[in-house]
């Protein structure tokens, strides 16, 4: 029930973010239409960003606990987020064909973000190739936390580098109108909500294969 509720906020807020960003406000003045997928491209950053602070947190409790919940989660994170890294490098792309004229420019935010990409694919892999349940959980923890450090090299890299890409979030507030800002605050709360659910329904599967695996292991 929980999670029919979460998913059911996800949707309205990503419905309702989706009608204002799209078909409520006007085409920027310099942009004109293209900017429009900001609204999803940012969201879908910020998430990630989220996700893998999350894992960061729940690698050093699993560590620290040895509960193989704490691995499901991490790891069910880590999988979201960079599925939602993915997306926001495609639609930066995109972003980037109409701004400066390539999809790809070598901008120091695309670049940094496709290596954080890289690197949590890798924890994947990493996953992937032990077999042993307590030995798979150790060091991807241990992957998890020091993967970690490449996400705020990312964000600050247009702050230590000279880049093309703008600069939302300053000490001021956020450079939008206020009218932009409640469609972006929308669409984040949704990718919020979306997230949580999928953390939640991913880690339950993982927590059911486990059980199962260990089961028929017995028996």
């Amino acid at each position: 029930m929980r999670n029919r509720i979460i998913y059911a906020l996800s949707y309205i807020f990503l419905l309702t973010g989706s009608y204002l960003s799209l078909l409520v406000l006007k085409p920027e003045k310099t942009l004109g239409e293209v900017y429009r997928i900001f609204f999803f491209h940012f969201p879908l950053a910020i998430v990630s960003y989220l996700a893998f602070a999350v894992s960061l947190v729940l690698s050093i409790a699993y560590l620290r606990s040895k509960k193989m919940r704490f691995d499901d989660l991490a790891s069910s994170s880590i999988e979201i987020g960079l599925l939602f890294c993915v997306l926001a490098t495609i639609t930066g792309a995109i972003f980037s064909k109409q701004a400066w004229g390539a999809y790809w420019s070598w901008d120091p935010r695309q670049t940094t973000t496709l290596i954080v990409c890289f690197i949590y694919a890798s924890y994947l892999a990493l996953r992937s190739a032990i077999e042993d349940r307590e030995t798979k959980a150790r060091l991807s923890a241990i992957f998890g936390i020091f993967a970690f450090f490449s996400v705020p090299l990312s964000y600050l890299s247009t702050r230590l580098w000279f880049s093309l890409h703008p600069t939302m979030i300053t000490s001021k507030g956020m450079k939008l109108e206020k009218d932009m800002q409640i469609a972006l605050l929308v669409m984040v709360i949704g990718m919020l909500f979306l997230y949580v659910g999928l953390l939640s329904l991913s880690s339950r599967i993982k927590k059911l294969e486990r059980e199962g695996k260990t089961f028929y292991t017995k028996s």
